[in-house]
């Protein structure tokens, strides 16, 4: 009896007539006990050291990472060119036209231009196609165990990248160790991981109202830092060389990293069945994002011809970031359908305008007249976002960061080829067709927001 009395609670020996009850709460007991660990572990996972007092989440993390790849790639472009050009004794400039030589050039410089294409290609191509594998891998297995690891884990992976550039440099090793820090970095998910996570985190934080504006900052924090990456990195490159630049590239990765684990907050409860990585499973909610007949018909339809839309959009303009406060400004009057449109008629006269621009002032007309035309972007990132369970976020960013990274080997590909064999017909004809590409976009937009399939509307409304 005293055993007994010392095991059991005492309400459970109160009698027989509350004996089920208490019964019930002595079974209860651990189950209740171990939710709240498990509530509690979460929390503690999901809270940073410090927290940032500007009120900002992610947008230093993309800002500094998009600085560090933006300041690496011409540079080690450049590098290239020397490195090859002192391999095979070619002691010649590469600047031709706008200032510099016009003659033709020669066997010597003809080879080390192709020796450097192919280089870059392999490269680059190297690195997407292990980050096309990582990169879903990374965005769906973020829906499961939270945002924070698949911001840090990728740009760690790149400054990786840049300490094996690094070595290229110091120890003067064969350019075939560039494909080498691609791969790495390719396996930690590269830079199309961080976009899927950013994006991903804005969509979980921000309402449907107020989304479209949240992705348009991220898509500005991208533009502001490649065009610091590329006035800080020329001019460097002529004052110091390729070292220390490629030291701030490293920096700026780590700095990325550590700002993420100290002051941004995770914005999904992770869940203990989903942390292991290396499953099927992952892959696998990427295809049923697309694929699955549980989501309507209606609804995936829109998400493919969304997503099509983003890819011609990006290909024409592939490389381009400056907006926001146009488009901020038109969200106040005009559902997010019509700022597309508006972004995209943007684009097509400025485009119309370069084919003919033959003196300055009809060039910088058609800037004028391009204003307006990165607006589509962000609306399009956004629509997609709502198209999709708040539980898909990671899985559907990864599958458009994979897309975007595949518009700009479409892009350098299709309209590198296309200038050569149009140029005898008409200088300008790339454009003209890059305009006629922007049509298609705009017409299933337009579709779509007349035939009542947008569903944004009622969003944008509501917009708290």
């Amino acid at each position: 009896e005293s055993d007994t009395s010392a095991i059991l609670p005492q309400d459970f020996l109160a009698g027989p007539s509350d004996s089920g009850s208490s019964l019930e709460n002595v079974c209860e007991a651990p189950v209740a006990v171990e939710k709240d660990a498990q509530t509690r572990s979460r929390t503690a996972t999901g809270r940073p050291p410090l927290s940032c007092p500007l009120g900002v989440t992610v947008e230093p993390a993309i800002f500094l990472s998009m600085f560090s790849v933006a300041l690496q790639r011409p540079l080690y472009t450049q590098y290239l060119w020397e490195r090859i050009s002192a391999d095979l004794g070619y002691n010649g400039t590469r600047d031709r036209g706008c200032g510099g030589s016009t003659r033709p050039p020669d066997a010597a410089e003809q080879e080390v231009e192709s020796l450097t294409a192919h280089w870059n290609l392999y490269i680059n191509l190297g690195g997407f196609a292990v980050g096309l594998l990582v990169v879903t891998l990374l965005g769906s297995w973020s829906d499961r165990v939270g945002r924070r690891p698949v911001l840090i884990i990728p740009n760690l992976g790149l400054a990786i990248q840049g300490l094996v550039y690094l070595l290229v440099m110091y120890l003067h090793l064969p350019v075939a160790w560039f494909l080498l820090g691609r791969l790495l970095s390719g396996l930690t998910g590269d830079f199309n991981a961080i976009i899927a996570g950013c994006f991903a985190y804005v969509a979980d934080i921000s309402s449907r109202g107020s989304r479209t504006f949240r992705v348009a900052v991220l898509e500005a924090s991208l533009g502001v830092a490649g065009m610091m990456a590329s006035i800080i990195g020329g001019q460097w490159r002529q004052a110091q060389g390729y070292i220390n630049p490629f030291w701030l590239a490293v920096a700026t990765n780590l700095a990325a990293a550590l700002y993420v684990y100290l002051f941004v907050p995770e914005s999904r409860t992770p869940d203990p069945g989903g942390a292991w990585i290396f499953t099927r499973e992952h892959h696998r909610a990427v295809v049923r994002l697309y694929c699955s007949q549980s989501s309507g018909v209606r609804r995936r339809a829109s998400l493919w011809l969304y997503l099509f839309c983003f890819f011609l959009v990006v290909t024409v303009h592939f490389g381009s970031k400056d907006l926001l406060l146009g488009l901020r400004t038109m969200q106040l009057c005009l559902a997010d359908s019509w700022v597309a449109l508006a972004g995209l008629a943007s684009n097509i006269a400025g485009l119309v305008v370069f084919s003919v621009a033959n003196t300055t002032a009809l060039m910088f007309t058609g800037y004028a007249l391009c204003f307006l035309y990165l607006t589509c972007t962000p609306v399009l990132r956004s629509k997609m976002s709502k198209l999709v369970d708040v539980s898909e976020q990671g899985a559907l960013f990864a599958s458009v960061a994979c897309v975007e990274g595949l518009c700009s080997f479409v892009s350098s590909g299709v309209f590198s080829s296309l200038y050569p064999a149009t140029l005898p017909i008409m200088k300008g004809l790339p454009f003209l067709v890059a305009a006629a590409v922007l049509f298609v976009p705009a017409a299933i937009i337009g579709v779509l927001q007349c035939q009542g399939q947008d569903l944004d509307d009622r969003d944008n409304r509501e917009t708290s």
